[in-house]
């Protein structure tokens, strides 16, 4: 398999941890059931090449999400006492009474920067969303979980366009102030571009929030997501979301190509000579496998270059 020449740039940071998001977030809109065993097999075999954190799936009620009704079963199957951890979606008390019942040791919430989605998505309204994630958090700590908070639409909104920088910050302080330890940035509709990711990270920075605290979650839909990668890095941020073969839609654009592919990420860092500590050729395998199961062809420009089909 062939791999990017290196090229380090030593103005960007020298490790990089992705956030593997495509067992739960990749596969969350898929149509057609993806079989239990099969879920289960995605999430080992992508701790097995090296992915540092893996999100297995959400404890959302099956109504919402019909896909991941398996949740407790899949959980049930995986090791929660290995050394990568597996967070567990949870959107509220409910869904976190199953996360600890399951022994889950890693769990996250997703909130909204807009109204509107706030309204759609959590049915509540932007300030009622911090009193129900407020008791998750609070007991979710005191039992010694670590917490992640989502923070969608950040970029952009389907419904209210252009998302003003001090709103987002504002909305991000609100759910770290809850408790929660690491904040990931959603570009939802995949609008954002370089300039705009500097912007945002500069501005948390100037309300007392440093990098060390964000995560970036990019959608490719106009072709930004690995500009946006490297603007952020150049900020100093270091922790990425990313999905397994490009896997994930977004429903709210209906060009959405859907999450950062894992792939193309790991090709960015590896040139760069940045520590990720991700098999890439076992990456793409298991990508291609998975691409199988749905019975469609990886997004992932990076898999289809280097899928063995192709070799």
């Amino acid at each position: 398999m062939s791999l990017p020449m290196v090229v380090p740039d030593p103005t960007l940071p020298s490790a990089v941890t992705i956030y593997e998001v495509g067992p739960r977030d990749g596969l969350q809109n898929e149509s057609a059931v993806v079989p239990l065993n099969v879920k289960a097999e995605f999430v080992r075999r992508l701790v097995a090449a090296g992915l540092p954190i893996v999100e297995a799936t959400s404890f959302v009620h099956p109504k919402w999400v019909p896909q991941l009704a398996d949740a407790a079963e899949l959980v049930e199957r995986l090791d929660l006492a290995g050394s990568t951890p597996l967070p567990v979606l949870v959107p509220n008390e409910r869904g976190l009474d199953r996360a600890l019942a399951a022994g889950v040791t890693h769990i996250a919430i997703f909130g909204s920067a807009t109204e509107t989605f706030a309204r759609r998505n959590l049915n509540c309204s932007m300030d009622d969303q911090y009193k129900m994630f407020a008791p998750v958090v609070a007991r979710a700590r005191a039992a010694d979980l670590d917490v992640r908070a989502y923070l969608s639409m950040c970029f952009g909104d389907p419904w209210e366009d252009v998302v003003p920088v001090e709103q987002v910050v504002g909305a991000g302080q609100r759910l770290l102030d809850l408790g929660a330890t690491q904040l990931s940035l959603g570009d939802t509709i995949g609008v954002g571009t370089a300039g705009h990711v500097g912007a945002l990270i500069e501005a948390f920075g100037a309300g007392g929030v440093g990098v060390d605290r964000l995560a970036m979650h990019f959608h490719d839909t106009y072709g930004q997501a690995l500009t946006n990668v490297l603007a952020a890095m150049q900020a100093g941020v270091t922790t990425f979301d990313a999905s397994a073969g490009g896997l994930g839609g977004c429903p709210y654009a209906e060009s959405a190509t859907g999450n950062l592919a894992t792939e193309d990420l790991v090709w960015l860092l590896t040139g760069l000579g940045i520590a990720h500590g991700v098999d890439l050729e076992a990456l793409v395998g298991i990508s291609v496998w998975m691409a199988e199961q749905l019975g469609r062809p990886s997004p992932s420009r990076v898999v289809q270059a280097l899928a063995p089909t192709n070799d």
